[in-house]
């Protein structure tokens, strides 16, 4: 089974848009809710899987009966779970909040993973009893790889066969991208712990995202979200696992690279419009990131 399903809920607190794909046993997940008012929200289904769960944008709290836990979290983290069915209690805090999530079935997400990391190996046995657990105590960063696969998978425009075998290697490269953050996220010297300054780290990434074509430099950064320079460097590497100015480089590049296949602009158009002082500047940098030129991709996307 591999097919698209999009839909709508309208509850008294706002509107959630949703878009599920499914491709066999593995069901991905999109939302988009934009609250207009800040009341608590229950959620949950009767399902025995294994959830991949990516927080994109927008603070939240909520509790997990399952776990018998309760997280508050900003925009930007990352975690798997597991338990049989679950039922969360979930208190928006900002008034648009975007996530997005993976299901593997039980038995599909241990062949995938029977010879991962201790770590892995630990949260799979807990899986095989039934018990239901969290991959890491803490969340971690949605760094510039996992936020490129998302948007690969978000921006997709393969059909049929082809779309399926995207969607599994997508998921499953996912699946590495979390395990693999497991250690990242356990570091015991972590700099950024104020949950205020979180927040403008990740007001950081948005502002970048929002300017792509005429970027603002690290001082006007720093001044519009209220950090100084040297915090928001180091606090911007341990939350992305990125320069500044290599996150804003690879934004733009997976940008051109969308328009390259998705509008008719030329590549000199598109090399201006990202902010490029040459068309030989942006294919070089093209070039770089992706091995083939822009024409290459043109020609054969």
């Amino acid at each position: 089974m591999n097919h698209d399903k999009q839909y709508q809920l309208i509850t008294p607190s706002g509107i959630t848009d949703i878009t599920d794909w499914f491709c066999d046993d593995i069901r991905l997940t999109h939302t988009v809710s934009r609250y207009t008012k800040q009341d608590r929200v229950h959620a949950g289904n009767d399902t025995d899987v294994v959830r991949l769960h990516f927080g994109m944008k927008g603070d939240y709290a909520f509790s997990y009966k399952q776990l018998g836990r309760s997280f508050d979290l900003v925009g930007g983290h990352h975690n798997i779970m597991y338990s049989n069915g679950f039922e969360i209690e979930i208190m928006p805090k900002a008034k648009e909040i975007e996530t997005f999530g993976i299901q593997f079935s039980k038995t599909q997400f241990l062949e995938f993973t029977q010879n991962g990391n201790e770590h892995l190996q630990r949260f799979c046995e807990a899986v095989l009893s039934g018990k239901s657990v969290l991959l890491s105590e803490n969340w971690g960063p949605i760094d510039a790889g996992i936020q490129q696969v998302i948007g690969q998978i978000l921006n997709c425009r393969f059909t049929g066969q082809l779309k399926k075998l995207f969607l599994l290697s997508k998921s499953i490269e996912l699946l590495v991208l979390s395990a693999e953050a497991y250690n990242y996220a356990e570091k015991k010297n972590i700099f950024i712990k104020n949950k205020t300054d979180k927040e403008k780290i990740i007001a950081v990434r948005d502002l970048i995202n929002t300017r792509l074509s005429n970027p603002p430099g690290l001082s006007e950064i720093a001044q519009l979200v209220g950090l100084n320079e040297y915090k928001l460097k180091r606090g911007f590497k341990e939350t992305f696992n990125s320069t500044v100015f290599d996150y804003l480089t690879g934004q733009r590049l997976q940008l051109a690279n969308q328009y390259l296949q998705e509008t008719q602009k030329t590549s000199a158009e598109i090399a201006y419009e990202l902010g490029y002082s040459t068309p030989q500047h942006f294919n070089n940098a093209f070039k770089k990131k992706f091995g083939v030129t822009p024409n290459s991709v043109r020609i054969n996307p």
